[in-house]
């Protein structure tokens, strides 16, 4: 009984702060681009490598024939490292890359329908202590 009283007290305040001297992961906004058809972002840098990307298509016409493929590539060489998304008709996705940090940039083959999607970097980072406690 006790048990299921502190749960639901937690529950109701919120999550509980980490513990300080904790690891944290945060992710940091690189860059967010839309559009429809095909395009190509400006070079980012990474200086983790850990990538998340959220995209998204959306208001396809003609009805059926919506196609977004994301692909990351090397700003140094151009080579393409990974495919991000991949997908047919209207959608939306999350993807995690881990690639060397490097200068990135990617492309975006679409047809038939309005896209968005957003970089986003991890970083970890250590809780300071509270010097209330």
């Amino acid at each position: 009984m006790i048990a299921v009283i502190v749960a639901a007290w937690i529950t109701g305040c919120g999550s509980p702060s980490p513990p300080s001297g904790q690891d944290v992961l945060t992710w940091r906004t690189i860059g967010s681009w839309s559009g429809r058809g095909n395009s190509q972002t400006e070079s980012f840098t990474s200086d983790t490598g850990s990538l998340r990307v959220r995209w998204q298509t959306r208001s396809e016409a003609p009805a059926g024939r919506a196609v977004f493929r994301l692909t990351l590539h090397s700003s140094i060489s151009g080579r393409p490292l990974s495919v991000v998304a991949d997908q047919a008709g209207v959608g939306g996705g999350t993807s995690q890359i881990d690639e060397d940090p490097r200068a990135f940039y990617l492309v975006v083959e679409s047809t038939s329908a309005d896209w968005s999607f957003t970089v986003e970097e991890g970083m970890v980072g250590r809780v300071a202590p509270n010097p209330a406690r």
